[in-house]
């Protein structure tokens, strides 16, 4: 009997592709939190952390202030 072989379908790896950099200055104090803070929470990819968190951030934002019809005062009433 032949094992069969799985073939992993992954994303369009050319638009999945990042090619785009983003750098951030922080201080030592600021670093230090960070660092603590992935630490604790045993994450090991500080790149993926940065991107998920920050992307994150933006679309909560992007969700609260989408615009509607009606004022938010004239909806409770």
């Amino acid at each position: 009997m032949k094992k069969r072989i799985r073939k992993i379908v992954m994303p369009d790896t050319v638009s999945a592709r990042r090619s785009k950099r983003l750098v951030v200055m922080i201080n030592d104090r600021e670093a230090r939190i960070i660092n603590d803070y992935l630490e604790k929470n045993r994450i090991l990819n500080k790149s993926k952390w940065a991107r998920e968190t920050i992307l994150h951030f933006i679309y909560r934002n992007m969700v609260e202030d989408y615009p509607t019809l009606f004022d938010e005062h004239d909806m409770r009433r």
